[in-house]
């Protein structure tokens, strides 16, 4: 915690230096080589393994000088069939007795066995860098592990409490990713490829394909999960079953046009690889082919699917990918934070509202705002928890906001504005999508103003803090007079039905004392716009103001010290009567140092001005005014309200949801049963709601 408040301020003190001085000096390499100088002060994400996390290290003896060694239960079946001997001598042939074996007299044992045996045999192999010979043993064991998970021939003697049974589940998984770090080092591993495999006697042939809302030209590379280890979330969100969980590296500028602006550099995506073995068929040469199809799933878009007519629960993490994007140096230092911070000039090329999965038409966007001097990797613990929990997933999408903090709130709340419109007109021009007319607004600290001028009607009464005369006397440049108008008039968002304020001072924060503002006002570059106006309208307008703060107020800091006079007009004027308000606030338990000097509080937000009359809900959590937003309590109660917030919606609507997505004979995907899903407009909307005809999406499990 010292280190990364030590980090804060060095961070603060470099980059005010690149903000200031010769000219010359003020680029984006400056601003870029100075993060690099404090990124030291982020805590990591993620840690890398010195050996990749393995089920089967301590029952196949993986790590050990002797090892790798099959299980007693194996070589009981070598031993029964005289097959010890044979397989120590000559794996390979061992292997291909009892695969003749299985083939006149199948059962789950030989099954199991062979799928063990050529695991462990694939391991060997790889320690000997034959790679060619471990990679055919590795889809020899997948393709035998698969048989014994599912095929039908055996559904009345499968035990699945019997602990052989999740042994074949792990050595599938271990199975299927030995295979596909092979194919990664041969810089093969991307959808689209066609591989064709011998090995004991038969042919494998491989079809790589991605399944979901991502498609194969999204993918640049990919990274193991088992490969790391999670360290800067609070929690670990995984699922067990079949597959291989990856950290897929998208594409930079895979979408192209205005949609490639709302996508993160370096962003990760969390994807599941599954491989299907199709029912062998004989070749004309003799071998039997068996025809595979390697799918690269989405876990955030379906938690199951159904093989040989069983349902079949994915592997997955969700939260390793996450951690691994947010490990990147200027995302887990203060730099960027700093950046947005003490430069809005700077800060403008980076603003803006950003996605880390694909817009999805049939969820309804959850906007999440930062605070000062913060940037959305602040949220990464309440999304990780969020985006956990299937029926928030199988509802919602999450998008982050970003923009310059050092400027007065009231004109990011300007900047929202524009950015959501700009949104709109990419993803639903007609406005006939009526999820985007449900979304809801989630804000910390100065986020919470942000989003809650979203909802407000500005009247004049804004006007009128400046000055009693009519606007239209102001004497000006038009595009001043269009930046003002935009500014202090404005009309609530006839999209946004809730907003969840947390830790947010709406009346003001004593933070903003005489020092931080002095600070603020010597560290601070404010936009361009914002401050040549402001002192041009006083002098070309002697008289005419009656009070001129809300226009010279030249920070962020400024505009929250709890004199301001925007917040008397902000607390009267009214409200949306569509929108519903939620509250969570922040009170430091009255205990130690901390506890004595944050008052009754976060520390930073009073809980006088922290309170909201007109709310729908408020809680109090104790924490102070950082992880106020992260407290378990707080991410609790923001599920009640999404859940709460979807519930309203799915009374008016009639859906379908397929439970899983279904295995054909070829090894592709297909809905068990479609999905419609008939939305009559949201009031306020425009036009008519899309009809989704049955088919048109992969079949979800809800």
């Amino acid at each position: 915690m010292k280190k990364a408040r030590a980090s804060a301020w060095l961070a603060l003190a470099i980059l005010s230096l690149c903000g200031s001085g010769c000219a010359s000096f003020y680029t984006e390499t400056t601003y870029m080589q100075a993060a690099r100088i404090v990124s030291w002060g982020g805590s990591d994400y993620v840690k890398l393994r010195k050996t990749p996390k393995n089920p089967l290290e301590g029952p196949l003896q993986l790590v050990s000088a002797s090892g790798p060694q099959p299980t007693a239960r194996t070589l009981q079946i070598l031993r029964e069939h005289d097959l010890e001997r044979t397989y120590e001598a000559e794996p390979v042939v061992g292997l291909s007795k009892l695969a003749a074996l299985i083939a006149g007299a199948p059962d789950l044992d030989k099954l199991y066995a062979f799928a063990e045996l050529a695991y462990v045999s694939g391991k060997r192999a790889d320690a000997r860098y034959d790679h060619k010979s471990a990679f055919d043993l590795y889809v020899a064991g997948v393709v035998h592990a698969q048989q014994y998970l599912v095929h039908p021939a055996f559904d009345e003697r499968r035990n699945p409490f019997d602990p052989q049974f999740r042994a074949a589940c792990d050595l599938y998984n271990a199975s299927l990713e030995g295979a596909l770090r092979i194919v990664r080092e041969r810089g093969e591993l991307r959808p689209g490829q066609a591989l064709r495999v011998e090995t004991c006697g038969q042919i494998l042939e491989l079809e790589f394909a991605a399944i979901g809302r991502w498609s194969d030209h999204d993918f640049d590379r990919f990274e193991f999960v088992s490969d790391y280890e999670l360290a800067g979330l609070n929690n670990h969100h995984i699922t067990y079953g079949l597959g291989v969980p990856l950290i897929a590296i998208r594409k930079k500028d895979a979408a192209g046009g205005e949609v490639e602006s709302h996508y993160p550099r370096n962003l990760t995506i969390p994807v599941t690889a599954v491989m299907h073995v199709a029912s062998p068929v004989r070749s004309a040469e003799g071998p039997l082919v068996h025809r595979c199809r390697l799918n690269f799933i989405d876990p955030g878009e379906t938690t199951e699917i159904v093989v040989g007519g069983k349902r079949i629960l994915l592997e997955s993490d969700l939260s390793t990918p996450l951690a691994y994007f947010l490990n990147d140096p200027l995302l887990k230092s203060p730099a960027l934070s700093t950046i947005a911070l003490i430069d809005a000039n700077y800060a403008q090329s980076f603003r803006g509202l950003y996605m880390l999965e694909p817009f999805d038409p049939n969820r309804i966007p959850v906007l999440m705002v930062h605070g000062l001097w913060s940037n959305p990797v602040t949220w990464a613990n309440m999304f990780n928890d969020l985006r956990a929990q299937p029926e928030i997933r199988s509802r919602y999408q999450f998008w982050f906001y970003l923009y310059p903090t050092g400027q007065p709130f009231w004109i990011s709340a300007q900047q929202l504005r524009e950015d959501l419109r700009g949104v709109r007109q990419t993803f639903d021009p007609g406005a006939a999508n009526p999820n985007l007319s449900r979304m809801v607004l989630v804000g910390h600290s100065m986020g919470g103003l942000v989003s809650k001028m979203q909802t407000i009607e500005s009247g004049d009464a804004f006007w009128k803090t400046v000055c009693d005369k009519p606007f239209e006397e102001l004497q000006a440049e038009e595009a001043t007079k269009t930046y003002l108008r935009e500014v202090l008039f404005f009309q609530p968002d006839p999209a946004i039905r809730r907003v969840v304020t947390l830790g947010t001072p709406h009346r003001g924060s004593e933070f903003a004392n005489p020092a931080t503002r002095w600070l603020g006002k010597n560290l601070l570059r404010l936009p361009t716009a914002f401050t040549e106006s402001g002192g041009s309208l006083v002098s070309g307008n002697p008289g005419l103001f009656r009070d001129t703060k809300l226009l010279t107020i030249e920070t962020s800091i400024d505009s929250l010290a709890p004199d301001s006079p925007i917040f008397p007009a902000m607390l009267a004027a009214p409200k949306a009567p569509w929108v519903t308000y939620h509250n969570v606030l922040g009170v430091v338990p009255q205990e130690g140092l901390l506890g004595s000097l944050a008052g009754e509080g976060d520390g930073i937000v009073s809980r006088e001005s922290a309170h909201v009359e007109n709310a729908a809900s408020e809680i109090v959590v104790p924490a102070d005014h950082t992880h106020v937003h992260q407290h378990p309590l707080a991410v609790l109660e923001v599920r009640r309200i999404l859940l709460e917030h979807a519930a309203e919606f799915e009374l008016q609507e009639r859906r379908t949801y397929a439970p899983a997505l279904h295995l054909t004979d070829r090894g592709q995907y297909a809905p068990v049963m479609g999905r419609q899903a008939l939305l009559p407009p949201a009031p306020g909307s425009q036009g008519q709601a899309p009809a989704y005809a049955p088919g048109m999406q992969p079949a979800l499990v809800r």
